[in-house]
């Protein structure tokens, strides 16, 4: 069977770009066909790390997941990670290359575009279907020049691309037209349709405006995807919205500040979505409620968030929190910042050499910004009991530059025993927890997603008998679900031989 790729652009960020991709990689291999998600250039802050100890983009992870695959460098080649409002760390093929600010990064993409298109060849080679997604809209005219994120690299392998709009923010036929019509000819030539995503409402009553969108554009509608109320995939960009829960029985409320540079926020997903927990996210300028437990999550640009948090009220919130009995979590960067002192001699994240800033003080711990990151997976178990028989299994990654000593004539209690699976006795510790049980520190990400180790940790944090959830499970359901809806409302068979048809 011959190979074949499609790109899914939009008109927007966030018009459903990566649903609609995670949907197609479920749906290709319930037909057997072998597919493999890729994204030439992503910008977020929200990461991965593969077993090989590379970094790509969540939702490029996730897309792996829908197709049965394990995560891979070449799925997402190049990821830039914002630390300022004008620059970025540039990421290719799975390890950091520098910071760069917009105009230089301009400059470098003829450089990222062999990467990328390295990447794409090796995955054409393995797979029967490549399935790529866009970064927010071809039609960025200032953008155009050495394009490699939609329109420039779509002409690049000569695939085919559907454009998606996303009806729920408005003006979705102008979104549509307008975007084609700023496109060149060979570029609107290669577009073989349009996918209207998250309608609501009587289909018949967008009949004639669909009517309308393809004698104007000469281009056919291939589905219409309806709003999946409650759908859940983990975001790529955007922190996704806690949902209010109405139920009394609420047995934990989390409070999580967010900072300019927070990254990682997947990281909580697990509890926003468990049945006994309120997660209250907390932006800038808003008051900060009372809370069982505050999670400090992880960040791009920790010193400058660690001043954010003082600007904010959060060191005084969080002395009186613990006074009066509170728990506390740091992750990575929210770890860095319960410690001492933050060091970062290199100038990594503030572009200014020696800087220093003083951490919050509850972790007797310094961290050192090294210029080599930290990408691990990790497994292990969770030693928060006395009971060795029953710790938990704990799954995650590390995902940092700092590396964090504690003061000398310190006792550490750790958080996880990692890796015991190799070695049986003395696996290696990680993270720390205060002598008062109050405070946890830690580097991995993902720790909440175990079903074991998420009730462990709600145990401690205070809910007793907390409901057993399993977010992996949870999260397959929903691509399941959101795969089923994509069937019923696309043709998917007609869509693949299209494919076929384009580039033969």
């Amino acid at each position: 069977m011959p190979a074949f790729s499609l790109m899914i652009q939009g008109t927007t960020s966030d018009a459903g770009k990566s649903t609609l991709v995670t949907a197609l990689c479920r749906l290709f291999i319930r037909r057997g066909i072998q597919v493999a998600p890729f994204k030439p250039q992503n910008m977020a802050l929200n990461s991965a790390v593969t077993q090989d100890g590379n970094e790509i983009g969540r939702a490029q992870a996730v897309q792996a997941y829908a197709a049965g695959l394990e995560p891979h460098v070449d799925m997402n080649p190049i990821l830039l990670k914002p630390n300022t409002d004008t620059g970025a760390q540039v990421i290719i093929q799975g390890k950091a290359v520098g910071n760069m600010n917009a105009v230089g990064y301009h400059e470098y993409k003829s450089i990222a575009k062999v990467a990328a298109l390295d990447s794409y060849h090796r995955l054409a080679e393995q797979y029967q279907a490549v399935l790529i997604e866009g970064a927010g809209s071809p039609a960025e005219i200032n953008l155009r020049a050495r394009d490699i994120a939609n329109m420039g690299f779509a002409e690049s392998i000569n695939c085919p691309v559907i454009i998606i709009a996303d009806i729920d923010k408005g003006g979705v036929f102008a979104h549509l037209v307008g975007t084609l019509d700023l496109l060149s000819q060979s570029e609107q030539d290669r577009v073989i349709g349009f996918v209207i995503n998250r309608f609501r409402g009587d289909i018949s009553l967008l009949q004639s405006g669909l009517d309308w969108l393809e004698e104007r554009s000469g281009k056919p509608v291939l589905g219409v995807l309806p709003f999946l109320k409650g759908f859940h995939l983990e975001s790529e960009d955007a922190v996704a919205k806690s949902p209010i829960k109405t139920d009394s029985n609420t047995k934990l409320n989390i409070v999580i500040p967010i900072m300019p540079r927070t990254s990682n926020h997947t990281d909580w997903d697990a509890l926003r979505l468990h049945p006994d927990v309120q997660v209250t996210l907390v932006g800038a300028n808003a008051p900060i409620p009372p809370a069982d437990l505050v999670i400090l999550p992880g960040s791009k640009s920790v010193q400058s968030d660690l001043a954010f948090l003082r600007q904010e009220g959060w060191e005084d919130y969080l002395n009186k929190h613990l006074r009066y009995g509170g728990k506390v979590i740091g992750i990575c960067g929210g770890y860095q910042m319960l410690g001492e002192q933050l060091l970062d001699p290199l100038g990594l994240e503030n572009q200014h050499a020696n800087t220093q800033s003083a951490g919050f003080g509850f972790i007797p711990m310094k961290t050192v910004l090294k210029e080599e990151k930290q990408l691990k997976q990790r497994h292990g178990k969770l030693t928060l009991s006395t009971n060795a028989s029953s710790y938990p299994q704990v799954t995650g990654y590390e995902i940092h530059s700092g590396v964090s000593s504690f003061s000398a004539n310190t006792t550490i209690n750790h958080f996880a025993l990692l890796n015991n699976e190799k070695n049986k006795e003395n696996g290696e510790k990680e993270g720390y927890i205060s002598e008062d049980g109050q405070i946890i520190g830690t580097y991995l990400h993902g720790v909440f997603d175990h079903p074991e180790a998420l009730q462990t940790l709600l145990n401690w944090a205070g809910v007793d008998q907390a409901a057993t959830f399993d977010y992996d499970q949870y999260r397959d359901n929903e691509i399941n679900r959101l795969a089923d809806s994509t069937e019923q409302n696309m043709n998917i068979d007609v869509l693949i031989e299209q494919c076929r048809n384009f580039q033969q």
